[in-house]
């Protein structure tokens, strides 16, 4: 059953609007962490996010160091997606920083995530495979690597679809 936001519409788009604070919340969404992370470790983490680099500039790692004490990381803890201890200079993700899974995954226009169309195809894929290793009549008919082939198939035309679909995206990454 699909339940709704706790997060109202607006603040959702205020909190995702700003690009350091959706490196914030992957981050720490990524390091699944059940213990705070140090504002320290976090903005050397936000810094390789933005910059690429490995270590990152100082001086962009301070800039990402400031601008989430000062201002991204009070705000988040505001809207209760973080808890931030502002004396100890910990975060942690707060449950509630759920509500913003679907709306950092690129949704297509049947209200379904990409991410969730890539795990059903991949779960019914290996499914198939092995209801033909185990010999269940009708599809053990078909031999394995056909089976293989056709989903690869799948996933190919699925990206492909994905691709022409944000292809806006594209030509603004990677401008003539």
């Amino acid at each position: 059953m699909f339940k709704p936001s706790t997060i109202p519409e607006e603040q959702v788009y205020e909190i995702l609007a700003n690009r350091r604070r959706r490196e914030t919340i992957r981050e720490l969404t990524v390091s699944a962490r059940s213990s705070p992370i140090s504002l320290h470790d976090l903005s050397k983490e936000v810094a390789k996010r933005e910059t690429g680099e490995r270590p990152p500039p100082s001086s962009v790692r301070e800039s990402v160091y400031n601008s989430l004490h000062q201002t991204h990381l009070p705000r988040l803890h505001d809207l209760g997606v973080v808890q931030y201890d502002q004396t100890n200079r910990t975060v942690i993700l707060h449950e509630r920083a759920r509500d913003l899974d679907r709306h950092m995954d690129a949704v297509t226009s049947y209200g379904i995530t990409w991410g969730e169309i890539y795990r059903i195809i991949g779960v019914l894929s290996l499914s198939i495979v092995l209801a033909t290793l185990l010999e269940v009549p009708a599809i053990s008919s078909v031999d394995p690597l056909l089976w293989t082939s056709f989903f690869l198939f799948i996933f190919t035309a699925v990206i492909g679809i994905q691709l022409w679909s944000n292809r806006w995206i594209l030509v603004r990454a990677f401008p003539e």
